[in-house]
Protein backbone atom coordinates (compact mmCIF):
# COMPACT_ATOMS: atom_id res chain seq x y z
CA UNK A 1 0.00 0.00 0.00
CA UNK A 2 1.48 3.97 -0.68
CA UNK A 3 2.52 5.81 2.08
CA UNK A 4 -1.09 8.55 1.89
CA UNK A 5 -0.37 12.39 2.41
CA UNK A 6 -3.02 15.09 2.84
CA UNK A 7 -2.40 18.60 2.66
CA UNK A 8 -5.16 21.10 3.50
CA UNK A 9 -5.04 25.29 2.71
CA UNK A 10 -6.71 28.07 0.83
CA UNK A 11 -5.94 29.13 -2.05
CA UNK A 12 -2.63 31.06 -2.87
CA UNK A 13 -1.45 29.50 0.24
CA UNK A 14 1.31 27.64 -1.17
CA UNK A 15 0.58 24.28 -1.90
CA UNK A 16 1.21 23.36 -6.07
CA UNK A 17 3.85 25.47 -5.19
CA UNK A 18 5.48 23.08 -2.61
CA UNK A 19 6.14 20.68 -5.77
CA UNK A 20 8.41 23.11 -6.77
CA UNK A 21 12.37 20.92 -5.72
CA UNK A 22 10.17 17.47 -6.93
CA UNK A 23 12.34 15.71 -9.49
CA UNK A 24 10.02 15.19 -12.90
CA UNK A 25 11.48 11.82 -13.52
CA UNK A 26 9.93 10.66 -10.05
CA UNK A 27 6.91 12.31 -10.42
CA UNK A 28 3.37 12.63 -11.94
CA UNK A 29 0.83 14.76 -11.08
CA UNK A 30 -3.40 14.66 -11.52
CA UNK A 31 -4.60 18.40 -12.40
CA UNK A 32 -8.30 17.55 -12.23
CA UNK A 33 -9.32 21.25 -13.92
CA UNK A 34 -5.78 21.55 -15.60
CA UNK A 35 -4.46 25.00 -14.79
CA UNK A 36 -1.16 26.04 -15.12
CA UNK A 37 1.72 25.25 -12.45
CA UNK A 38 2.40 27.94 -10.42
CA UNK A 39 6.52 27.92 -11.00
CA UNK A 40 8.53 26.79 -14.22
CA UNK A 41 8.79 23.15 -14.41
CA UNK A 42 7.39 20.26 -16.38
CA UNK A 43 5.96 16.76 -14.97
CA UNK A 44 3.65 14.03 -16.14
CA UNK A 45 0.37 15.37 -15.65
CA UNK A 46 -3.04 14.14 -16.20
CA UNK A 47 -5.16 17.32 -17.13
CA UNK A 48 -8.69 18.02 -16.95
CA UNK A 49 -9.98 14.61 -15.67
CA UNK A 50 -12.30 14.05 -13.15
CA UNK A 51 -13.68 10.58 -13.71
CA UNK A 52 -12.13 7.87 -11.25
CA UNK A 53 -11.73 4.99 -13.29
CA UNK A 54 -9.17 7.42 -15.52
CA UNK A 55 -7.18 8.76 -13.02
CA UNK A 56 -6.63 5.82 -11.18
CA UNK A 57 -5.66 4.07 -13.76
CA UNK A 58 -3.17 6.90 -14.72
CA UNK A 59 -1.96 6.56 -11.10
CA UNK A 60 -1.24 3.09 -11.30
CA UNK A 61 0.43 3.24 -14.75
CA UNK A 62 2.45 6.16 -13.26
CA UNK A 63 3.80 4.04 -10.51
CA UNK A 64 4.46 0.48 -12.86
CA UNK A 65 6.23 3.43 -14.57
CA UNK A 66 8.91 4.02 -11.64
CA UNK A 67 7.19 7.27 -10.25
CA UNK A 68 8.14 7.42 -6.42
CA UNK A 69 5.50 10.60 -6.16
CA UNK A 70 2.23 10.93 -7.01
CA UNK A 71 -0.20 14.48 -6.62
CA UNK A 72 -3.71 14.81 -6.73
CA UNK A 73 -3.87 18.35 -7.02
CA UNK A 74 -6.91 20.58 -6.47
CA UNK A 75 -8.59 17.59 -4.97
CA UNK A 76 -11.91 19.15 -4.36
CA UNK A 77 -12.61 19.71 -7.86
CA UNK A 78 -13.31 15.79 -8.12
CA UNK A 79 -16.36 16.40 -6.74
CA UNK A 80 -16.71 20.35 -7.31
CA UNK A 81 -16.90 19.44 -11.35
CA UNK A 82 -19.14 16.87 -11.80
CA UNK A 83 -21.40 18.21 -9.13
CA UNK A 84 -21.65 21.83 -11.85
CA UNK A 85 -21.67 19.18 -15.14
CA UNK A 86 -24.98 17.69 -12.71
CA UNK A 87 -26.20 20.54 -11.24
CA UNK A 88 -30.19 20.54 -12.80
CA UNK A 89 -30.55 16.61 -12.01
CA UNK A 90 -32.43 16.22 -9.12
CA UNK A 91 -32.65 12.92 -6.68
CA UNK A 92 -29.56 11.62 -4.20
CA UNK A 93 -28.68 9.38 -7.12
CA UNK A 94 -26.08 11.87 -8.20
CA UNK A 95 -24.44 12.51 -4.73
CA UNK A 96 -23.87 8.81 -4.00
CA UNK A 97 -21.75 8.95 -7.51
CA UNK A 98 -20.01 12.04 -6.40
CA UNK A 99 -18.85 10.33 -3.38
CA UNK A 100 -18.24 7.24 -4.81
CA UNK A 101 -16.43 8.75 -7.57
CA UNK A 102 -14.03 10.84 -4.83
CA UNK A 103 -13.78 7.84 -2.49
CA UNK A 104 -11.84 5.41 -5.31
CA UNK A 105 -9.19 8.02 -6.10
CA UNK A 106 -8.30 7.15 -2.21
CA UNK A 107 -8.63 3.11 -2.36
CA UNK A 108 -6.70 3.00 -5.27
CA UNK A 109 -3.46 3.54 -2.92
CA UNK A 110 -4.24 0.10 -1.77
CA UNK A 111 -3.23 -1.01 -5.23
CA UNK A 112 -0.13 0.86 -5.39
CA UNK A 113 3.77 -0.23 -4.26
CA UNK A 114 4.71 0.67 -1.02
CA UNK A 115 7.54 3.17 -1.52
CA UNK A 116 5.23 5.72 -3.83
CA UNK A 117 3.97 8.74 -1.78
CA UNK A 118 0.55 9.98 -3.15
CA UNK A 119 -0.22 13.16 -2.19
CA UNK A 120 -3.76 14.85 -2.04
CA UNK A 121 -4.00 18.72 -2.46
CA UNK A 122 -7.25 20.40 -1.25
CA UNK A 123 -8.98 23.26 -0.10
CA UNK A 124 -10.47 24.13 3.19
CA UNK A 125 -13.67 25.26 5.05
CA UNK A 126 -14.60 26.20 8.28
CA UNK A 127 -17.32 24.36 10.02
CA UNK A 128 -20.00 25.99 12.40
CA UNK A 129 -17.96 24.82 15.50
CA UNK A 130 -14.67 26.37 14.25
CA UNK A 131 -13.24 23.51 13.29
CA UNK A 132 -10.97 23.92 9.77
CA UNK A 133 -10.85 20.45 7.73
CA UNK A 134 -11.02 19.80 3.93
CA UNK A 135 -13.77 21.47 1.35
CA UNK A 136 -16.33 18.55 0.82
CA UNK A 137 -19.82 19.13 -1.12
CA UNK A 138 -22.81 17.36 0.54
CA UNK A 139 -23.21 15.57 3.91
CA UNK A 140 -22.86 12.09 2.41
CA UNK A 141 -18.50 12.23 2.72
CA UNK A 142 -18.65 14.80 6.03
CA UNK A 143 -20.71 12.61 7.97
CA UNK A 144 -20.69 9.05 6.54
CA UNK A 145 -16.82 9.04 6.21
CA UNK A 146 -14.35 11.10 7.66
CA UNK A 147 -11.30 11.90 5.13
CA UNK A 148 -8.77 12.99 7.38
CA UNK A 149 -9.47 9.44 9.53
CA UNK A 150 -7.98 7.27 6.14
CA UNK A 151 -4.90 9.80 6.60
CA UNK A 152 -2.15 9.13 9.38
CA UNK A 153 -0.34 12.77 7.71
CA UNK A 154 -2.75 15.60 7.30
CA UNK A 155 -0.68 18.54 7.15
CA UNK A 156 -1.95 22.42 6.71
CA UNK A 157 -0.40 25.05 4.65
CA UNK A 158 -0.13 28.66 5.92
CA UNK A 159 1.98 31.93 5.67
CA UNK A 160 3.71 33.99 8.22
CA UNK A 161 5.38 36.81 7.46
CA UNK A 162 5.69 36.00 3.86
CA UNK A 163 6.96 32.73 4.05
CA UNK A 164 5.13 29.96 3.19
CA UNK A 165 4.96 26.86 6.08
CA UNK A 166 3.50 23.42 6.16
CA UNK A 167 1.72 23.05 9.44
CA UNK A 168 2.27 19.83 11.08
CA UNK A 169 0.91 19.34 14.42
CA UNK A 170 -3.03 20.14 14.89
CA UNK A 171 -3.83 23.54 16.82
CA UNK A 172 -7.09 22.31 18.30
CA UNK A 173 -8.69 24.14 15.83
CA UNK A 174 -8.36 22.31 12.73
CA UNK A 175 -7.93 18.34 11.53
CA UNK A 176 -3.71 18.66 11.62
CA UNK A 177 -1.98 15.47 12.20
CA UNK A 178 1.34 13.83 11.89
CA UNK A 179 3.18 10.85 14.12
CA UNK A 180 5.27 11.39 16.77
CA UNK A 181 8.52 12.80 16.24
CA UNK A 182 8.35 12.46 12.50
CA UNK A 183 8.63 16.59 11.67
CA UNK A 184 11.14 18.64 13.73
CA UNK A 185 8.64 21.70 14.56
CA UNK A 186 5.49 22.65 14.19
CA UNK A 187 5.76 24.68 11.28
CA UNK A 188 8.07 23.39 8.25
CA UNK A 189 9.06 24.76 5.07
CA UNK A 190 6.74 24.53 2.61
CA UNK A 191 8.57 21.33 0.71
CA UNK A 192 6.90 18.54 -0.80
CA UNK A 193 9.95 16.77 -2.05
CA UNK A 194 11.14 17.26 1.53
CA UNK A 195 8.09 15.30 3.19
CA UNK A 196 8.26 12.74 1.09
CA UNK A 197 11.73 11.61 1.96
CA UNK A 198 10.91 12.01 5.68
CA UNK A 199 7.71 9.74 5.09
CA UNK A 200 10.02 6.93 3.34
CA UNK A 201 12.93 7.96 6.21
CA UNK A 202 10.10 7.05 8.95
CA UNK A 203 9.03 4.45 7.91
CA UNK A 204 12.09 2.53 6.14
CA UNK A 205 10.74 1.91 2.68
CA UNK A 206 12.32 2.14 -0.51
CA UNK A 207 15.32 3.81 -1.45
CA UNK A 208 15.31 6.15 1.85
CA UNK A 209 17.79 8.10 3.40
CA UNK A 210 19.51 8.04 6.87
CA UNK A 211 18.79 9.75 9.41
CA UNK A 212 22.23 11.55 8.95
CA UNK A 213 21.02 13.08 5.65
CA UNK A 214 17.54 14.03 7.37
CA UNK A 215 18.82 15.60 10.20
CA UNK A 216 20.80 18.13 7.30
CA UNK A 217 17.66 18.41 6.02
CA UNK A 218 15.28 18.94 9.08
CA UNK A 219 17.91 21.67 10.19
CA UNK A 220 16.98 23.55 6.80
CA UNK A 221 13.34 23.13 6.91
CA UNK A 222 12.35 23.26 10.64
CA UNK A 223 10.83 26.84 11.30
CA UNK A 224 11.21 28.66 15.05
CA UNK A 225 7.35 29.36 14.45
CA UNK A 226 5.47 28.86 17.71
CA UNK A 227 2.43 26.93 17.72
CA UNK A 228 -0.68 28.69 18.51
CA UNK A 229 -2.80 28.38 21.32
CA UNK A 230 -6.48 26.62 21.42
CA UNK A 231 -8.08 30.17 20.41
CA UNK A 232 -5.28 30.71 17.49
CA UNK A 233 -3.15 33.22 19.39
CA UNK A 234 0.92 32.68 19.62
CA UNK A 235 2.95 34.29 21.81
CA UNK A 236 3.94 37.97 21.42
CA UNK A 237 7.11 38.20 19.44
CA UNK A 238 5.82 34.91 17.61
CA UNK A 239 9.13 33.02 17.38
CA UNK A 240 11.24 31.64 19.48
CA UNK A 241 14.37 32.64 20.79
CA UNK A 242 17.31 30.82 20.69
CA UNK A 243 20.74 30.94 22.13
CA UNK A 244 22.48 30.11 18.67
CA UNK A 245 21.42 30.11 14.84
CA UNK A 246 23.67 27.16 13.72
CA UNK A 247 24.98 23.88 15.79
CA UNK A 248 28.35 24.50 17.32
CA UNK A 249 30.89 22.91 15.02
CA UNK A 250 32.97 20.18 16.05
CA UNK A 251 35.86 17.95 14.46
CA UNK A 252 35.09 14.65 12.49
CA UNK A 253 37.03 12.40 14.90
CA UNK A 254 34.95 14.18 18.17
CA UNK A 255 31.64 14.79 16.33
CA UNK A 256 29.11 11.68 17.86
CA UNK A 257 28.49 9.07 15.28
CA UNK A 258 24.19 9.78 14.28
CA UNK A 259 22.57 7.97 11.74
CA UNK A 260 20.97 4.46 10.52
CA UNK A 261 24.49 3.81 9.98
CA UNK A 262 26.17 4.37 13.62
CA UNK A 263 23.30 2.03 14.81
CA UNK A 264 23.78 -1.68 15.53
CA UNK A 265 22.18 -4.68 14.34
CA UNK A 266 20.25 -6.94 16.01
CA UNK A 267 22.74 -9.58 14.96
CA UNK A 268 25.84 -7.58 16.00
CA UNK A 269 23.95 -6.71 19.66
CA UNK A 270 22.77 -10.60 20.08
CA UNK A 271 26.73 -11.93 19.50
CA UNK A 272 28.17 -8.99 21.98
CA UNK A 273 25.34 -10.09 24.79
CA UNK A 274 26.93 -13.71 23.39
CA UNK A 275 30.20 -12.97 24.32
CA UNK A 276 29.36 -11.01 27.17
CA UNK A 277 27.78 -14.40 28.80
CA UNK A 278 30.70 -16.42 28.02
CA UNK A 279 33.04 -13.77 29.46
CA UNK A 280 30.76 -13.62 32.83
CA UNK A 281 30.95 -17.22 33.52
CA UNK A 282 34.45 -18.06 32.81
CA UNK A 283 35.14 -14.83 35.41
CA UNK A 284 33.38 -17.28 37.99
CA UNK A 285 34.87 -20.44 37.25
CA UNK A 286 38.20 -18.04 38.26
CA UNK A 287 36.30 -16.96 41.17
CA UNK A 288 35.84 -21.04 42.31
CA UNK A 289 39.32 -21.95 41.24
CA UNK A 290 40.88 -19.17 43.46
CA UNK A 291 38.89 -19.91 46.60
CA UNK A 292 39.50 -23.76 46.23
CA UNK A 293 43.18 -23.91 46.41
CA UNK A 294 43.45 -27.00 45.98
CA UNK A 295 40.16 -28.44 47.29
CA UNK A 296 38.12 -30.82 45.15
CA UNK A 297 35.04 -30.24 47.09
CA UNK A 298 33.82 -26.51 48.33
CA UNK A 299 31.20 -25.75 50.19
CA UNK A 300 28.08 -24.50 48.52
CA UNK A 301 27.36 -21.50 50.23
CA UNK A 302 31.50 -20.19 50.15
CA UNK A 303 30.67 -21.16 45.89
CA UNK A 304 27.96 -19.22 45.92
CA UNK A 305 29.27 -16.15 47.88
CA UNK A 306 32.58 -16.47 45.20
CA UNK A 307 30.52 -16.60 42.26
CA UNK A 308 28.43 -13.70 43.57
CA UNK A 309 31.01 -11.42 43.60
CA UNK A 310 31.58 -11.35 40.09
CA UNK A 311 29.26 -8.23 38.34
CA UNK A 312 26.83 -9.18 35.96
CA UNK A 313 27.39 -7.87 32.62
CA UNK A 314 25.44 -5.35 31.31
CA UNK A 315 23.26 -6.68 28.04
CA UNK A 316 21.63 -4.89 25.61
CA UNK A 317 18.61 -5.34 23.99
CA UNK A 318 18.31 -6.22 20.50
CA UNK A 319 16.82 -3.83 18.48
CA UNK A 320 13.83 -4.83 16.11
CA UNK A 321 15.10 -5.79 12.59
CA UNK A 322 14.63 -3.18 9.89
CA UNK A 323 13.58 -4.36 6.49
CA UNK A 324 16.70 -4.53 4.88
CA UNK A 325 17.84 -6.91 7.64
CA UNK A 326 15.25 -9.57 7.25
CA UNK A 327 15.36 -8.95 3.23
CA UNK A 328 19.16 -10.19 3.60
CA UNK A 329 18.50 -12.75 6.17
CA UNK A 330 15.54 -14.58 3.45
CA UNK A 331 17.91 -13.76 0.99
CA UNK A 332 21.42 -14.95 2.84
CA UNK A 333 22.19 -18.12 0.76
CA UNK A 334 24.37 -19.69 3.72
CA UNK A 335 21.80 -19.95 6.34
CA UNK A 336 18.86 -20.69 3.96
CA UNK A 337 20.29 -23.45 1.76
CA UNK A 338 17.74 -26.08 3.61
CA UNK A 339 14.98 -23.87 3.45
CA UNK A 340 12.54 -22.14 0.72
CA UNK A 341 9.51 -19.64 1.49
CA UNK A 342 8.06 -17.93 -1.00
CA UNK A 343 4.89 -15.06 -0.98
CA UNK A 344 2.10 -15.97 -3.00
CA UNK A 345 1.33 -13.58 -6.40
CA UNK A 346 -2.36 -15.33 -6.67
CA UNK A 347 -4.44 -18.45 -4.48
CA UNK A 348 -2.94 -21.93 -4.58
CA UNK A 349 -3.31 -25.12 -3.57
CA UNK A 350 -1.22 -27.60 -1.24
CA UNK A 351 -0.58 -31.01 -0.30
CA UNK A 352 1.06 -31.51 3.12
CA UNK A 353 2.86 -34.75 2.83
CA UNK A 354 3.27 -34.68 6.74
CA UNK A 355 -0.42 -34.47 7.71
CA UNK A 356 -2.04 -35.84 4.57
CA UNK A 357 -4.10 -32.93 4.15
CA UNK A 358 -4.68 -30.58 1.20
CA UNK A 359 -4.90 -26.81 2.31
CA UNK A 360 -5.65 -23.66 0.31
CA UNK A 361 -3.08 -20.52 0.67
CA UNK A 362 -4.31 -16.96 -0.25
CA UNK A 363 -2.24 -14.54 -2.60
CA UNK A 364 0.18 -12.41 -0.08
CA UNK A 365 0.19 -15.35 2.02
CA UNK A 366 4.08 -16.80 3.03
CA UNK A 367 4.72 -20.25 2.50
CA UNK A 368 7.26 -22.71 3.39
CA UNK A 369 8.13 -25.11 0.96
CA UNK A 370 10.97 -26.33 2.00
CA UNK A 371 12.07 -26.39 5.66
CA UNK A 372 15.37 -27.94 6.81
CA UNK A 373 15.80 -29.85 2.85
CA UNK A 374 12.40 -31.85 3.81
CA UNK A 375 9.39 -30.51 1.59
CA UNK A 376 6.58 -29.40 4.02
CA UNK A 377 4.00 -28.72 0.73
CA UNK A 378 3.65 -29.16 -2.46
CA UNK A 379 2.24 -27.22 -4.96
CA UNK A 380 -1.14 -29.17 -6.46
CA UNK A 381 -3.46 -27.70 -9.08
CA UNK A 382 -6.87 -26.98 -8.17
CA UNK A 383 -8.53 -30.42 -9.43
CA UNK A 384 -5.72 -32.56 -7.98
CA UNK A 385 -6.86 -30.64 -4.41
CA UNK A 386 -10.69 -31.27 -5.18
CA UNK A 387 -10.03 -34.88 -5.82
CA UNK A 388 -7.79 -34.80 -2.11
CA UNK A 389 -10.42 -33.58 -0.52
CA UNK A 390 -12.75 -36.03 -1.81
CA UNK A 391 -10.94 -38.81 -1.21
CA UNK A 392 -10.21 -37.75 2.83
CA UNK A 393 -14.23 -37.40 3.04
CA UNK A 394 -14.76 -41.18 1.92
CA UNK A 395 -11.95 -41.93 4.02
CA UNK A 396 -13.67 -40.82 7.42
CA UNK A 397 -16.96 -41.86 6.28
CA UNK A 398 -16.90 -45.62 4.98
CA UNK A 399 -19.35 -46.65 2.61
CA UNK A 400 -21.58 -49.51 4.03
CA UNK A 401 -20.83 -52.74 2.87
CA UNK A 402 -24.99 -53.34 2.63
CA UNK A 403 -26.35 -50.25 1.37
CA UNK A 404 -29.31 -51.35 2.70
CA UNK A 405 -28.54 -50.73 6.06
CA UNK A 406 -29.70 -48.01 8.13
CA UNK A 407 -31.86 -46.62 5.40
CA UNK A 408 -35.22 -45.44 5.04
CA UNK A 409 -37.80 -48.62 4.86
CA UNK A 410 -39.23 -48.25 1.46
CA UNK A 411 -43.24 -46.56 0.78
CA UNK A 412 -45.84 -48.93 1.24
CA UNK A 413 -47.47 -50.82 -2.36
CA UNK A 414 -51.02 -50.54 -1.82
CA UNK A 415 -54.08 -48.78 -1.91
CA UNK A 416 -56.81 -47.40 1.08
CA UNK A 417 -60.15 -46.34 0.07
CA UNK A 418 -62.39 -43.98 1.75
CA UNK A 419 -64.67 -45.46 4.46
CA UNK A 420 -68.68 -45.50 3.76
CA UNK A 421 -70.87 -44.55 6.51
CA UNK A 422 -71.94 -47.95 7.10
CA UNK A 423 -68.68 -48.74 7.83
CA UNK A 424 -67.78 -46.37 10.19
CA UNK A 425 -70.41 -47.78 12.88
CA UNK A 426 -68.90 -49.88 14.37
CA UNK A 427 -69.65 -53.89 15.10
CA UNK A 428 -72.06 -54.80 17.77
CA UNK A 429 -73.55 -57.65 18.19
CA UNK A 430 -76.26 -57.13 20.49
CA UNK A 431 -77.95 -54.61 18.32
CA UNK A 432 -81.25 -56.39 16.93
CA UNK A 433 -82.48 -55.73 13.37
CA UNK A 434 -85.22 -53.38 14.15
CA UNK A 435 -82.53 -51.14 15.70
CA UNK A 436 -80.57 -51.20 13.03
CA UNK A 437 -80.16 -48.04 11.25
CA UNK A 438 -81.90 -48.08 7.30
CA UNK A 439 -79.50 -47.43 4.72
CA UNK A 440 -80.02 -45.71 1.76
CA UNK A 441 -79.03 -48.62 -0.80
CA UNK A 442 -80.07 -46.59 -3.97
CA UNK A 443 -76.96 -45.96 -6.19
CA UNK A 444 -75.75 -42.21 -6.14
CA UNK A 445 -75.02 -42.21 -9.71
CA UNK A 446 -70.83 -41.81 -9.26
CA UNK A 447 -68.19 -44.22 -8.53
CA UNK A 448 -66.20 -44.29 -5.34
CA UNK A 449 -63.55 -42.05 -5.48
CA UNK A 450 -60.21 -43.66 -4.20
CA UNK A 451 -57.09 -42.52 -3.66
CA UNK A 452 -53.67 -43.90 -3.91
CA UNK A 453 -50.39 -43.44 -1.06
CA UNK A 454 -47.17 -43.00 -2.25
Amino acid sequence: MAQMLLIMGESGTGKSTSMRNCDPATTAVVNPVGKPLPFKGKFTMLNSEVESRKICKFMKEQAAAGKKLLVVDDFQYILSVPYMNRIKENGWDKWNDFGANYFEIIEVCKELPDDVVVAYMTHTETLENGVTTIKLIGKLLREKITIEGLFTIVLRTGVNEGKYYFYTQNSGKDTVKSPMGMFPAYAIDNDLNYVADKIRNFYEVGEYKTDAEMGQADAQAASDLEKPDANGRRARGGKKTTATATPPTTTEDAAPKTGRTARKTHDEVVAENNQKMADYMAERDKALDAIADGREEIPFDEACEAMDAVPHPELETPPRRTRKERKAAEQDGTTNTDSESVTLDADTYFYVPADDNYVMKHKGDKVDLIVDGVEVMKVISKEEFGEGVKRLAQADNPKPENPIDGAMNPPEKGRRTRRSAAQAQPDNADTTADETPAVDEQPTGRSRRVRKTR
